[in-house]
């Protein structure tokens, strides 16, 4: 075989690849099949994960999974709902989503806080006629809600319309110092006081956003340092009773970072017992695994294992194969939304795309990077595949929203356009995404123009006589 030869062989898949990735829809078929093999590999293990507790509770292995279906099969309404809505309407609903989080985020603090005060807390739980608060969840009579997820994703469209309103003049502080840093602000507080990792998360939209909007380095570094102050304060304040402590009792959250930095040999204090736990879990799996359903540790010895801690169950189930599965259809999913936000041309589109990229990466950097021991742990949980209804809701939706945004991209709504689907498919699925506006092309000079470059240049008269 010729050196031609061996260098086309060896090019074959690369260039397979790369005509495949040039293809108008290749974003949204990306984004689709990452997100669907996502949410199948997280149904799958939040039923391992949580069978032997339900049936140890109820009798019945598939409760757990049951609510997690019904929650997925919502989800999957809101993503198909959200693909078919346009970018002004993401616009104009940015506003009154983040207020609606903001008002439960403040009715939930106010309960959690006048449990606590009045002591009429009943295993955690605080009560007010219909409606119940529970740390991070709120039920207004039978819906339970987890107000943080909502905030997530109407910061993301807010913010995105914000910014976009603002254009050229962010290079000035007193435009982002009006409304935006007061609003985030004002997140940070009512969600980092009971919930760190999820402050992270939005501290990391906020990023996304501020970065997809091309502002000074400066702003970076001033944040950066506003956010270490912020979360020193957020670990102190878990001493006089934040998060899940109780006023008086030992910091939990500067005991993680302690032994995150300074791990003990063994360890039953649950700021480090979980760690330790994982560890064990991944150990136990090896490279295959020990096959789906198998995990040992499930059975009582890791807590959170449905949640926070389920990739360590996917650790010692898969096994390192397994796991990198996962990671990579995450990486797919960051390299889809970066690439939906490189390519579409509204600034909104931009601006949220980047944003929901950055949420769902980085909540994902920080649940695995604190199961195998890269991170401290924060208590936060895996997008897609750890059991809760709210995050799973809200995640999907975020997804068809990057739907709609992959649609609207120049190369895939012509595509559209030339080929259309059925009138049903269209009704069912998704409507066409607007045409881009078409090149102006350019215009021709006119006699004055013609006049004035002859007379500017010498010898032209003669040039055109030659």
């Amino acid at each position: 075989m010729g050196e031609d030869d061996k260098a086309g062989a060896g090019a074959g898949p690369l260039a397979v690849l790369r005509g495949l990735l040039q293809r108008p829809l290749a974003s949204y078929y990306l984004l689709i099949s990452s997100a669907a093999l996502l949410l199948v590999i997280g149904l799958t293990m939040v039923f391992s994960a949580t069978s032997v507790k339900a049936y140890a509770t109820n009798g019945n292995a598939f409760t757990m999974i049951t609510k997690q279906a019904v929650f997925a099969a919502i989800g999957l309404v809101a993503f198909w709902a959200c693909q078919r809505l346009p970018a002004r309407t993401f616009r104009a609903l940015g506003r009154p989503v983040l207020g609606v989080a903001i008002a439960l985020l403040v009715i939930l603090n106010i309960l959690v806080v006048y449990g606590r005060m009045a002591e009429v807390e009943v295993d955690g739980v605080v009560t007010l006629g219909p409606i119940k608060a529970h740390l991070l969840w709120l039920w207004l009579g039978p819906i339970q809600v987890q107000p943080s997820e909502l905030a997530k994703f109407g910061l993301v469209m807010w913010g995105a319309d914000l910014l976009v309103r603002k254009g050229e003049s962010l290079g000035w502080w007193r435009e982002l110092a009006t409304p935006l840093f007061p609003v985030v602000g004002l997140l940070f507080v009512l969600v980092g006081y009971n919930d760190l990792g999820t402050m992270l998360c939005l501290l990391a939209v906020v990023v996304g956003l501020l970065w997809a909007a091309g502002v000074r380095l400066q702003v970076f570094a001033v944040l950066s340092g506003l956010g270490l102050a912020g979360i020193g304060l957020l670990v102190a304040a878990a001493s006089v009773g934040g998060g899940s402590s109780e006023e008086g009792s030992e910091n939990y959250r500067l005991a993680r970072l302690t032994s995150f930095f300074n791990p003990p040999v063994d360890c039953e204090q649950l700021s480090c017992y979980q760690a330790i736990q994982a560890r064990y879990a991944i150990e136990h799996g090896g490279w295959f695994g020990v096959g789906l359903g198998k995990s040992s540790l499930k059975w009582g010895w890791l807590p959170a294992q449905d949640n926070d801690f389920i990739f360590a169950v996917l650790a010692e189930e898969l096994g390192v194969v397994g796991c990198v599965v996962v990671l990579a259809l995450f990486a797919v999913l960051a390299y889809t939304g970066l690439r939906i936000a490189r390519r579409v041309e509204d600034p909104f589109r931009r601006l949220a795309a980047a944003a929901v990229t950055t949420w769902l990466t980085s909540q994902a950097i920080i649940n695995i990077g604190g199961v195998v021991g890269l991170l401290p742990i924060t208590g936060l949980p895996l997008p897609f595949i750890s059991d809760g209804g709210s995050a799973l809701v809200v995640t999907l939706a975020a997804v068809g929203m990057l739907a709609s945004f992959a649609r609207a991209e120049p190369d895939a709504a012509r595509a559209l356009h030339a080929r259309p689907p059925a009138k049903w498919v269209r009704l069912l699925w998704a409507p066409l995404p607007p045409l881009p506006p078409a090149a102006k092309p350019a215009a021709k000079p006119t006699a004055a123009a013609k006049a004035a470059t002859g007379a500017a240049r010498p010898g032209a008269e003669s040039e055109r006589r030659r």
